[in-house]
Order: structure tokens, then C-alpha cells, then sequence
């Protein structure tokens, strides 16, 4: 392929592009149907609708006129299966296989879109007399700026046309007939983008670092997502894979490098797929391999499989695991841009960093810091999670706050609850709690509160959530993960574990905190790589903010939260219970007794804690404390 085939590819499917961009027309003649294909739309049964509206089409003889795709993830997960039908833009959700003649007949066919299944929460927004809310137009969307996840949901991520038709590989033709690299380094660094995989390190002064010259160099994406509830580069590989790949040709020339490696957990079948066929696609037209659009520029990738292992999300360690070792961290320096993968020049950034780099290129380094703040330009995609209204992936300008991204985006805490604390940076990162809702999200504010960006897991929590037994789950989790190499890491989270556990078993004992503490430090500055320093943030967070509850669990024997099974108490209230008996006959210990029409009561040396009780009164007489 050379300049000019790519540029007719592009023209080609302008068409396209601006029937899915006039969101809000009345649809006259085509429709297309694009159905997401994510890994959580696809979990409820996505993958099924493809072929139901197709044949529907057909018997109603209007197929000429629609066109289905498998696109990625919108965002709105809690709302899946999800269909966007354009020009309209109408926003469907929660369709089902058995919902889709419906559409077909009174949408695509009359014109008249199906009301019950189009999704209205768009809070004060008017729209015109008779148009239908677009996704765009919903709650969730009024404060997102889609950069890095600009093409999820708007592409076949399986057709390299369609890519290009929405500029895709421009970025990489600029860098190629127009800009050195240096000039290409230089974009990257101006534009402030910095490393979203975790500790924020800017992402042109890791390239700078790398362009030393060398016989072979590296280009490796780490794609290996692990913390827990995190999905954001999963979904950028599912929905926009092309991005990647032609970001990292971009990074292989600004460095020198011909070779790349994505290595992704195997966890994740259907990223997998779509890039690997993205790459085989890229290869067949000239846009990976030799003599790049005619510009003698080379360079080529492939797929590396990871089994899983979280600490595999550390650089050197993910490096070793490509090179067919056990994934191991190694000392630094030397750093990987000096000897990374087979000892050779590296440069390695995760996929959401990869997502941002064609833009900056082919807008410019203005254009991507007119978005966030000054230490922190750009966007950030967090998967947001837990006791929250709309779970689901969004992307946000750096310096939003938190209030903003929990209440105005995420809908705020579900069943009247209040919010407790959001956890950000998983495994690594530190619990924020409500003093703090108004701080912004940035590198450099959530270190200062004693958290971090991460790679953009967040986790909300309510009052209903222990944060002794939080910062448990978090070690757990790091205990299981620890790869044993280093002695700080391999016994100093164990031994943390095991005084949390203590803790939460009501066996806590006065010096525990202070254990903690010392044990937190020693891990900080003695373990060998990031994970194994950062693996006590949950307990010191915890600690710092909620120091009241770790108190309460030692010396009072108490869980304020009423999560700690082993702290927990129920109780009858005599005043509310009507002796019916209906708890005693559903309790599977026989911990419950009394007499009909008179109060009963809990043998605590009996009672399992199971919660039946509670959940069977119908009087609300019983209570757990």
C-alpha cells in the first residue's frame, strides 16, 4: 500500500463515517446497527443479536438497507446487551434476542423507534420533539471526553477500512514522510503524555532514553491487565485495535526498532482475536513489514500470551516472561530502554498509553494539553466499579474530581447508602475517602492523598463496607500474586495478611497497628520491584484515613461496618418482634427459640451468623451489630 491507495481507502468510507456521526436524523434509507461486542456485552448474549437482525432484515426484505456490526464497548456495562442504531443515534439497551423483530419492523422498517427499550436517563438535558436520547446524550456521557476510546463503539474493529476511514494510519504516514524522529519524540514529550500503566512517567522521556543507536531494538505494548475490576485496555484492544498497532510502528521508528511484541493475558479471548486478525490485516496491506507506504521504513509484531500472573504487569518482569522464563522482576538499572527484551534497547508502554499517540501526532502536542491540567495532559480511562449506579468503562479530562466522576457520571451510590471511600490503583493504590471527594484525578493529587492513578481501576465503596477487611482482600490478592523472588515481598506481605486477619477474626491484639506500620515501611524501601513497594498503600490509606475502625475491630471487638462475620452479633428487638416464629424455622443452627406471640431470641454461642434471620423478619427485628 502507498500514500495514495491509503488515501482512497479513506475517502471511500467517508459515507460511513458521517451516518454514524449524524446522531439525531431521522433515519431515511440505511441504518446501521452497530451491537457491542465487548467482553460484558457479549457475556449477556451480544454475540447472538448479529445474526437475528440480519435474518429479520431479510424476511421484511430491507436487508440493502441495513448493515450490523460488532463494535466495542460504550461504556454503560450494567446495561448490556447494547444496540446503537444510526443516523438516529437511538440509544437501545438490555436488548434481547427475542426484542430484535421489534426494532427490525418499527425501527428500521416504520421508523418509529421502540420506546421501552430506548435508555432516557439524560437528567436535565431537552431534546427536540421527537427525537430519541442518543448515547451521548445520556448522564453518563455529559462530562466524558473520548480520546484513547474514540473509536469504541463508532468501528468495526475488525475491518481495516474502517479504521482508516476515520483517519486511521494518517499519524503513522505524518511520522513517516514528514517528521525525523527525533521531531517524532519531540511531539510526544511536548504533548505531556504520560505512561498510564501506573507510575505516570512521561512517555516521550522513556522514547528519548531509547534512541541511542543500536544494532536491535523493541517495541512491546503490555496489555497484561491485572488489577482487579480493571478493563480498560481489554476493551481498547476489543473495540480499536489498529490504534495500537499503529502507535507502536510509530514508537519502533522514533527509536529505531523494527520488532514489536504486545503481550496480553489469554484471559482475554476476544482482544486476542480481534488483534491478531488486526495485525494479519495490517500485514496483508503493507502497513506492518517491509517498506512501510513506500518509505523504506520496516517493522513487524506479534502476540505474546500471558498466563496471568499480576506481577507480569511489572515491566522487566513481563520482558522475561516474552523471552520464555518464569515472569520474574529484575534490578533496575539497567532500565529497559537501556537493555530490555533479550538484553536489547526496549521501549514498553501499556495500551491505553499506545491509544493517545496516533492523535498526538496528527493533531499535534497543543491539541492533546488543551485537555487535563498542567502536570497531567490529557484524558484517563477508569473502569468504574462497585457500589455504584452506572458500572462501566469512561474517560475523563485529568483533573476532573471525584465527586464529579461518582455522582455526575456514575449516578452516585445505589439504595441510599453513603459513600464510604473509592479505591483507585488497585493492588497498588490507596483507599480516598469522603473528605476527599473534591480532589482532583491526577498523577500528582492522588499521590498527595496517599493513592495513585494505577493503570485506572476504580472501585467505589459505601458504609456498608469494612476497610480493616478491604485492605485484607487487597493483600490477599497480593499475597497470591507475589512471585517470591524477593524476600521483602515474598514474607513481609504474608506476614501483613496474617495480622490483618487477626484483626478482622477479633483476635487483634494492642501493637498491631504498629506492626503494621513498620512493616509497610520496610516493604517500601526494600522490595525489589514496583509491585512488592507498593503492595502495602491499601493497609497505609486504610490506616491514615480509617484508623478509627482498626481500633474498634482490636480493642472493641467490634466492626463499625457489620462486615466482619467473626465481630458480628444479631439480636432480636423484643419491642418489634411478633413471635411468629418464621426465623427460627428458617435458622440452620436451631440458634433461635421462644414461644409463639412472644418475643424469641439468639443463642449467640449457637448462631453461624449467616444472616437468614435478618433477611427472613419481616418486622425488621432483627439486627446485626
Amino acid at each position: 500500500m502507498n500514500l495514495e491507495q491509503l488515501a482512497q481507502i479513506r475517502e471511500a468510507g467517508q459515507e460511513t463515517v458521517k451516518l454514524r456521526q449524524a446522531t439525531g436524523v431521522p433515519g431515511t434509507g440505511m441504518h446501521h446497527i452497530m451491537i457491542c461486542g465487548g467482553t460484558g456485552c457479549t457475556s449477556s448474549g451480544s454475540n447472538k443479536l448479529k445474526e437475528i437482525f440480519e435474518s429479520e432484515a431479510a424476511r421484511l426484505g430491507i436487508s440493502d438497507q441495513v448493515k450490523v456490526v460488532m463494535t466495542g464497548c460504550f461504556g454503560l456495562c450494567a446495561l448490556g446487551p447494547i444496540v446503537i442504531v444510526y443516523p438516529e443515534g437511538t440509544f437501545y439497551s438490555q436488548v434481547q434476542a427475542e426484542d430484535v423483530p421489534e426494532i427490525v419492523e418499527s425501527h428500521l422498517k416504520g421508523g418509529v423507534p421502540v420506546a421501552r427499550l430506548v435508555y432516557e436517563d439524560i437528567g436535565d438535558l431537552k431534546l427536540e420533539e421527537g427525537r430519541s436520547p442518543t448515547l451521548f446524550d445520556t448522564t453518563f456521557y455529559h462530562k466524558q471526553v473520548r480520546l484513547a476510546l474514540r473509536n469504541c463503539g463508532a468501528i468495526n474493529p475488525e475491518d481495516i477500512n474502517e479504521y482508516i476511514a476515520v483517519d486511521g494510519y494518517q499519524a503513522l504516514a505524518k511520522a513517516l514522510t514528514e517528521m525525523t524522529p527525533d521531531e517524532v519524540i519531540q511531539t510526544v514529550l511536548d504533548s505531556g503524555l504520560r505512561g498510564r500503566g501506573g507510575a505516570g512517567f512521561p512517555t516521550g522521556r522513556k522514547w528519548m532514553f531509547a534512541k541511542a543507536p543500536a544494532p536491535k531494538k523493541y517495541v512491546v505494548c503490555n496489555a497484561d491487565e491485572g488489577d482487579p475490576g480493571a478493563f480498560m485496555d481489554r476493551s481498547i484492544l476489543e473495540g480499536d485495535p489498529h490504534t495500537v498497532i499503529e502507535a507502536m510502528a510509530i514508537a519502533g521508528y522514533a527509536i529505531g526498532a523494527d520488532e514489536g511484541y504486545v503481550y496480553v493475558r489469554a484471559e482475554y479471548p476476544i482482544a486476542v482475536r480481534r488483534l491478531q486478525k488486526a495485525i494479519d490485516q495490517a500485514r496483508e496491506v503493507g502497513l506492518l513489514g517491509k517498506n512501510i507506504l513506500g518509505t523504506g521504513f520496516n517493522f513487524d509484531m506479534q502476540i505474546r500470551l500471558g498466563a496471568g500472573a499480576f506481577v507480569c504487569g511489572e515491566e522487566t518482569a513481563l520482558l522475561t516472561s516474552i523471552e520464555g522464563n518464569r515472569g520474574e522482576p529484575r534490578p533496575r538499572p539497567p532500565f529497559p530502554a537501556v537493555k530490555g527484551l533479550f538484553g536489547k534497547p526496549t521501549v514498553i508502554n501499556n495500551v491505553e498509553t499506545y491509544a493517545n499517540v496516533c492523535q498526538i501526532i496528527r493533531k499535534g502536542a497543543d491539541w492533546f494539553k488543551a485537555t487535563g491540567t498542567e502536570t497531567s495532559t490529557g484524558t484517563k480511562v477508569f473502569a468504574l466499579g462497585g457500589k455504584i449506579k452506572h458500572t462501566g468503562l469512561v474517560e475523563v479530562p485529568m483533573g476532573i474530581t471525584l465527586r464529579e466522576i461518582i455522582y455526575d457520571i456514575g449516578g452516585g451510590i445505589p439504595n441510599g447508602k453513603k459513600f464510604k471511600a473509592a479505591q483507585t490503583g488497585g493492588p497498588s493504590g490507596g483507599c480516598i475517602p469522603a473528605l476527599n471527594l473534591d480532589t482532583p484525578v491526577d498523577f500528582n493529587s492522588l499521590m498527595a492523598i496517599g493513592s495513585m492513578m494505577g493503570s485506572g481501576g476504580m472501585i467505589i465503596m459505601d458504609e456498608d463496607n469494612c476497610m480493616v477487611d478491604i485492605a485484607k482482600f487487597f493483600l490477599e490478592f497480593t499475597v497470591d500474586e507475589s512471585c517470591g523472588k524477593c524476600v521483602p515481598c515474598r514474607l513481609g506481605t504474608r506476614r501483613m495478611l496474617d495480622i490483618l486477619t487477626r484483626i478482622t477474626e477479633g483476635e487483634g491484639q494492642d501493637g498491631d497497628i504498629e506492626k503494621l506500620e513498620a512493616l509497610a515501611e520496610d516493604l517500601k524501601t526494600s522490595a525489589l520491584c514496583a509491585l512488592g513497594q507498593t503492595a502495602p498503600n491499601p493497609v497505609v490509606s486504610t490506616l491514615r484515613y480509617f484508623r478509627d475502625e482498626y481500633e474498634a475491630h482490636i480493642y472493641e471487638k467490634r466492626c463499625p461496618a457489620g462486615a466482619c462475620k467473626a465481630l458480628l452479633q444479631y439480636t432480636i428487638d423484643p419491642e418489634k418482634c411478633k413471635g411468629c416464629s418464621l426465623c427460627a424455622r428458617k435458622c440452620p443452627a436451631g440458634a433461635i427459640t421462644g414461644e409463639i406471640k412472644k418475643p424469641y431470641t439468639i443463642d449467640p454461642a449457637k448462631c453461624i451468623k449467616c444472616g437468614v434471620c435478618e433477611a427472613t423478619c419481616k418486622f425488621g427485628a432483627i439486627s446485626k451489630k
